[in-house]
Order: structure tokens, then sequence, then C-alpha cells
């Protein structure tokens, strides 16, 4: 029985101390917070609209003023004709307050009243209450439900209830007052509610589509990285056959260079295991491994046959340059172009879509442009969407190669997807401080402690994987079926002699993007003499 009055009176407690801080807040406690003010018009609508305000407040002023007048003095009934009415003008800036004033001025002239009122009696003028209910309102849709309470207690209990007591306002009319302020707030704090559901909304769908963004960008790497893979492997792979091969090719070599070429052999097929693992942890759960060749420019022509055999108005232009694109460079295009494409059917069905692919020493300039459709109009992308990870994966390709992309409507309609992407890729900063490519092939450079210098420029090759010397007493070894391969492996002609194995050999590979036979040098540029079996000089 003492526990069970215990947590009565302790509830009790707790609901009298929640009540008390409502009050508290609702009467001096809470800050205000400034109310919007029309941030859909113009500055011209808006002092038109607050001109307009003032006005109505004046009136409304000037009329609690000439019913107070026969009740009370005649510059107390301007105190309290402008203390009950005039806080509207604070409605945008300080709602709060002008709730607190307004009742204030209220209940100053149910006690200004006493003994000259008429019984029974509505002791405040219609324009006041008028006001009175619109400081309601604001306050309830601005502050919400804690707030909202707290002001329904004080009007009923500071501004209602002495009515009742001082000038017997009816307690009939008192209930119908109570009520009618009652609705009010609710209707004001119900409005509250829907907005900050709203905002909620709001900011859980920008997160969301942060999310997806990130997620795209994800996507996109993992996808890039799978295909860098396919491009890198066979290069590896090369380097691996080519170092296994040469021994056999020259059976005279020394040990120490045999050591060294079954080092690179060793590194490549340790670098081949490593990525397929890392790629292995990149690909989903459901995906399965990819066995199909990377498609790259070539393929460009076969995508918009189907393309136009789907229904799609589709013009190509691809025009000429270097053939040897770096095989990333390669990939990315047509992804690109792939992507663009796709957006251009999804979006406005029945475009006609042009397609332009103009090479270039410098690197590959890509257009897709669709006229909207039928009327020029594109369709808009759904609502909270990004537009799918189209346009993030190209812009996130283009960016990966130190290129650039722009995506957008046109002013005559449709949508156009430009993107320009380098030859050589984005620089990277080696050890010396030079900036190398990391794109264009394979590139690894410096290795090396005492001998330092570049790879071999001159000499003579076999397009069968031969080797050459060149003027420095450097040798090197190319290989002429399965694209260039330019290997400076030795300690002769360098300080530190005895090379990789002692620290005193230079190390320099490139893989280019070369054709078969050997007909490209590992820069992807035409070597002076060369020929179509691979016969021309290392």
């Amino acid at each position: 029985m003492g526990s069970a009055l215990r947590n009565a009176v302790s509830r009790a407690w707790g609901r009298g101390r929640r009540v008390a801080r409502l009050l508290g807040d609702a009467a001096w406690a809470a800050p205000d917070r400034h109310v919007p003010f029309a941030p859909q018009l113009g500055r011209t609508a808006r002092l038109a609209l607050g001109v307009t305000g003032l006005v109505a407040v004046l009136v409304l002023a000037a009329s609690a003023d000439q019913q107070l007048v026969q009740l009370v003095p005649s510059s107390l009934a301007w105190a309290l004709a402008a203390l009950q009415a005039l806080p509207l003008l604070l409605v945008v800036s300080r709602p709060l307050a002008a709730w607190r004033l307004s009742a204030l001025g209220l209940t100053l002239a149910t006690f200004a009243e006493v003994g000259h009122a008429p019984t029974p009696f509505w002791p405040w003028p219609v324009s006041s209450c008028i006001a009175f209910v619109v400081l309601v309102f604001v306050t309830a849709q601005r502050y919400g439900r804690d707030i909202a309470i707290g002001v329904d207690l004080l009007t009923a209990g500071a501004v209602l209830l002495p009515a009742l007591l001082l000038v017997d306002l009816p307690p009939v009319v008192l209930g119908v007052a109570v009520v009618a302020v009652t609705l009010v707030l609710v209707l004001g704090e119900s409005i509250h509610s829907r907005l900050e559901a709203e905002r909620h909304l709001e900011q859980a769908e920008q997160q969301r589509r942060a999310g997806l963004a990130r997620q795209a960008v994800l996507e996109e790497r993992s996808r890039i990285a799978r295909e860098l893979h396919d491009v890198v492997a066979h290069h590896m792979s090369m380097i691996a056959i080519q170092a296994e091969a040469a021994p056999y090719k020259e059976p005279g070599l020394p040990d120490q260079t045999r050591r060294t070429f079954t080092a690179i052999r060793e590194a490549s097929t340790t670098a081949l295991t490593e990525m397929r693992r890392v790629i292995g942890l990149l690909r989903e759960e459901d995906e399965g491994a990819e066995r199909a060749p990377q498609p790259g420019i070539d393929g460009i022509p076969d995508m918009v046959r189907a393309a136009r055999g789907a229904g799609m108005q589709v013009d190509l232009t691809l025009t000429g340059g270097p053939d040897g694109v770096p095989s990333v460079v390669d990939v990315s295009v047509y992804r690109i172009v792939q992507e663009a494409l796709s957006n251009a059917g999804r979006h406005a069905p029945g475009a006609h879509v042009a397609i332009e692919v103009e090479r270039s020493s410098g690197g590959v300039r890509i257009e897709v442009i669709d006229d909207g459709g039928p009327g020029g109009s594109r369709a808009p992308l759904p609502p909270g969407g990004n537009g799918g990870h189209g346009l993030t994966g190209m812009r996130e390709r283009a960016a990966l190669l130190g290129g650039t992309l722009r995506a957008g409507r046109r002013s005559g309609g449709g949508f156009a997807v430009t993107a320009w992407l380098p030859m050589d890729g984005p620089r990277v900063r080696t050890r010396d401080g030079r900036g190398e490519s990391s794109t264009n092939g394979i590139v690894l450079r410096d290795v090396t402690a005492d001998g330092v210098g570049d790879e071999a420029i001159g000499g003579d090759s076999t397009g069968s994987g031969g080797s050459g010397r060149d003027g420095t007493g450097r040798d090197g070894v190319r290989n002429g079926n399965g694209g260039p391969a330019v290997v400076d492996l030795t300690g002769a002609g360098h300080p530190g002699g005895g090379g990789l194995d002692a620290l005193g050999g230079h190390l320099d590979v490139e893989m280019g993007d070369g054709h078969v036979n050997g007909q490209r040098d590992g820069r992807a540029g035409e070597r002076p003499g060369g020929h179509p079996n691979g016969q021309g000089e290392g």
C-alpha cells in the first residue's frame, strides 16, 4: 500500500514538474524562432504584403481603442489597445514574445475594467481577439506541441479565468473560448508536425541520394578495376612468358642473368595472383566472372547497329587517328558511349542521337547528343533520383583517366554528353619527382640503387625476342609478337654492376599497346625502319 502511494505521488510529482516546465517555457523561458515570411515571393511582393499587414494591424489597434475608451480612460485605452494588437507586427521575427505581450494586454484590460464593465460582459475588443488568435496559431505552428500546451494552459488560466472571477464572464462563454483557443492550437501544431515530417523526409531523401551516389562511385570503381585487370593481366602475362622463355632462346646467358629473369617471372606471376585475388574481393557475391574480352572503340559500330535494330535513330562518326589507343582509354570510350546511348534511349525515346568519336595524338574526344525526341522535350529524371549510375560512372571514368566530362541539357532541347580522355592519363610522381603516366601501358622506373638511366633506345633486336646492345652497353630485350616490351636488365654499363640481385642494375619495363608482329614500338609510335614481320629496330 505504501509503495503504491509512493509511486502515485512520484507520478503526480513528475507530471506536475512537466506542466510547470511547459508553463515556464511558454511564459518566459523558450527563445523566439524566426518565421519565414513568404520566401517564395519576390522582394517587391513581400514589401507590398508587409505594408498591407502594417495597415491591417493599425486598423485593428484603432478599432480596439474605440471599444476600450468607453470602459477605461483614453490614455489607458490607447496603451491597452497597443499592447493587445500591435504585437502582431512582431509575428514574423518574434512570434512567442508577441503572444506574451498580447496575452499580457488582455489580462491587464480585465483588471482595468473591474467596476466599470456591465455584467454579463465580454471584456476584450473583437479586433484584439482577432490579433490574439493569429498569434496563438503562429506560435503553435512554429514551436510545436510542448509550447502549444503551455500556451493553452496559460491562456485558460491567466487570460480567461480572471475574466470569469473579476468581470462575471459567463462560464459557458469561458468554456467556448477555451475550446476555440484549443482548436486553433491543435490546427497550428498539426501543421507544425506535418512540416517537420516533410523536413525529415527531405533530409532522409538527401541522405539516400548521397548514399546512392557513393554506392554508384564504388560500384563503378569496382567495375573499372575489373576491366583494368583484364587489360593489365595480358601485359603482365607477356612479361612472365618472355622472362621464362629468355634462357631458352639464349642458352649462353650468365647464371646471374638467368636468376634475374627467374625473379622477373616470379614477380610477374605473384602480381597476377594478387591482382586476381583483389578483383575477386571486389566482385559482388552474385556476379560471375567476366570471361569475354573487354570491348573498345572498334566495338562501337556494332553497338550502334544493335541500337538501330532496336528502333533508335543513331548517327555515328568515327574520326581516324592513332591506332594504338591505350587499352584503358579504349575500354572507357566504349563504356561512356554505351552509357550515353542507353540514357538517350531510356529518357528520350524516339530521339535522334548523334555520336562522334575523334581520336588524335593527344587523346579521344567523345560527343553524344540527342534532340530530346518528338517535340524536343526530354523526359525528366525520376523524382529523387540522380540519373542512375550512368552519369556518375561516366564522370568517374573520365576523372580516373585525367580527363573531363560534361553532361547537361541543351538550350535547343535534348541532352549532350561531351568527354575528353587523354592518351597518357593522369600524371603521377615517381621517386625522383618526374611525372610518369600510369595508364598508357605499364611503366616501372628507377628500380635501381646505383645505376640510373633510360631504356635502351638504340641497338638491334629481332621481332622474335632477340637481344641487342646499344651504345651505352645496356641490353635491350623486345618482343615482336605480343606488343613491344623494353626491358633493361643489367649490371653491365652501370657503376654498381651485378644486376638486380646485387641491387646495382636497372629495371625499366614499358608495355605499350603495340600491334602484332612488332609493327609498333613500346611508346605506341612508329619505329623508323620498322618491318611487318617484327624485324624492326629495338
